[in-house]
């Protein structure tokens, strides 16, 4: 009778990893809501969607994305943080989670979330409109130090695009005029039409100064990049500015373990798709993946990184 209890039970264990197996197997079953809190036409857009579009090699269902704008990012944050944590809502982020933190802009932070991946980094370049007056780093810092504040600078405030100017004005000592934008395509548009003087850019913008629309003055990294090799970085001109912009992706906290996994996996792949490579090439982004565990540790030593940048800028709120 005992045999016969065991024998039983090892069938409904059997019967019950099958179907665990399976459900698992079985996901995604519908689309997978991917949140762009950056409207169309951005840096962040474009490059989410080259990840969505790749996505669909190894996914069986397509994730959609989908732009929710406003408030710097906020709006878009808090609409992935309520949503169901059930695998159907993945969330792009970059630097802004913590930036938007600390200056009282959001009251959503990394920690509101669990981490799938970090996927690439764009590094920051500091642009003049095609009609400056400047033509080097130099003279743009002897002309800010004769007119203090009245250089205008576009930034979505609280973000990357407000912290990376802001370094480099506690760097050298020039003190900027901050235009507010709400999101790169729209900041862009007023850089190149000279309605404002400088901006936070990369190297997807160099065409445009192949046909003066845009002078690149600096770039914000260890070295010179091939792609720009005549345009110096910060810190051979003295300014101890390495800055880039860190796209992942998160999902509602609490989502299962194993839909992480399987969203993890995904991500390593797209990210080592040589389709994946030719594309961040043109977007003047660098790959650089982390996985669940390696991601999350990224993110905590970057939010107190900026947490301590915007307390050294006077930004700091929180």
């Amino acid at each position: 009778m005992k045999r016969r209890g065991l024998v039983l039970l090892a069938l409904v264990l059997a019967v019950t990893l099958t179907s665990g197996t399976l459900a698992l197997g079985a996901y995604p079953e519908r689309p997978i809501k991917l949140i762009i809190p950056w409207a169309a036409g951005g840096d962040t857009d474009a490059i989410v969607r080259v990840f969505a579009e790749l996505a669909k090699k190894y996914l069986p269902q397509p994730l959609v994305a989908t732009n929710i704008t406003g408030a710097s990012a906020t709006r878009g944050a808090l609409e992935a943080k309520k949503s169901p944590p059930d695998g159907y809502t993945l969330y792009a982020v970059h630097d802004y989670i913590h930036t938007t933190y600390y200056t009282g802009v959001a009251d959503v932070n990394y920690w509101d979330f669990d981490p799938i991946c970090l996927a690439t980094a764009t590094p920051a370049v500091l642009a003049a409109t095609g009609k400056a007056p400047w033509n080097s780093m130099k003279e743009l810092l002897e002309d800010a130090k004769k007119r203090p504040g009245e250089i205008k600078v576009g930034a979505t405030l609280g973000s990357t695009s407000h912290f990376f100017p802001a370094m480099i004005e506690k760097d050298t000592g020039a003190k900027w005029k901050y235009v507010s934008y709400e999101g790169t395509a729209q900041r862009m548009t007023a850089l190149l039409g000279g309605h404002i003087d400088l901006g936070e850019t990369n190297l997807t913008q160099h065409d445009k100064v192949k046909v003066g629309q845009m002078k690149m003055l600096a770039i914000a990294t260890e070295r010179r990049s091939p792609e720009i090799p005549d345009v110096p970085t910060f810190k051979e001109l003295g300014i101890n500015v390495v800055y880039a912009v860190n796209r992942g992706y998160l999902v509602p906290k609490g989502t299962p373990e194993a839909i992480q996994v399987q969203l993890e996996q995904t991500c390593e792949k797209v990210t080592k798709d040589p389709a994946f490579a030719e594309s961040m090439k043109k977007q003047g982004t660098d790959i650089v993946f982390l996985g669940r565990k390696a991601y999350a540790d990224f993110l905590k030593k970057n939010d107190g990184l900026n947490a301590e940048v915007a307390q050294a800028l006077g930004l700091k709120k929180k």
